[in-house]
């Protein structure tokens, strides 16, 4: 089950935005605006049940994200990959993702992605 999502965004409104809804979802999240950070995040506060992600970040992106995740922790953990690319599908199959949404997006459709990953 669902309980904690880690949101990795360097767009500080997108980040706050999504953080909030979540947070009102009853999630337990928490936030990183670059890879780098995320992975220090994991390391101190242990691994969420799901990623949620932007792909073009400074620092480290989340193609190199994803990469490093995987190799330190295994890859069973689903992330979510959230981009405004055209290319939104094949960013996805890039790092094994669960699932992708297009930015913009409406919430309901994130949240059904959520909902969808949770129920597997």
């Amino acid at each position: 089950m669902i309980k904690k999502i880690l949101i990795v965004e360097d767009d500080k409104n997108i980040l706050f935005g999504l953080s909030e809804l979540l947070t009102d979802e009853n999630y337990q999240v928490s936030e990183a605006e670059n890879g780098i950070a995320a992975l220090e995040l994991i390391k101190s506060q242990g691994l969420p049940d799901l990623v949620i992600m932007d792909m073009i970040m400074p620092r480290m992106n989340g193609w190199v994200f994803v990469r490093e995740l995987r190799a330190n922790y295994g890859a069973t953990l689903p992330v979510i990959v959230m981009t405004a690319a055209a290319d939104a599908d094949q960013r996805a199959r890039d790092v094994d993702a669960a699932a992708w949404i297009g930015k913009p997006f409406e919430v309901n459709d994130l949240l059904q992605l959520i909902r969808g990953i949770d129920r597997r």
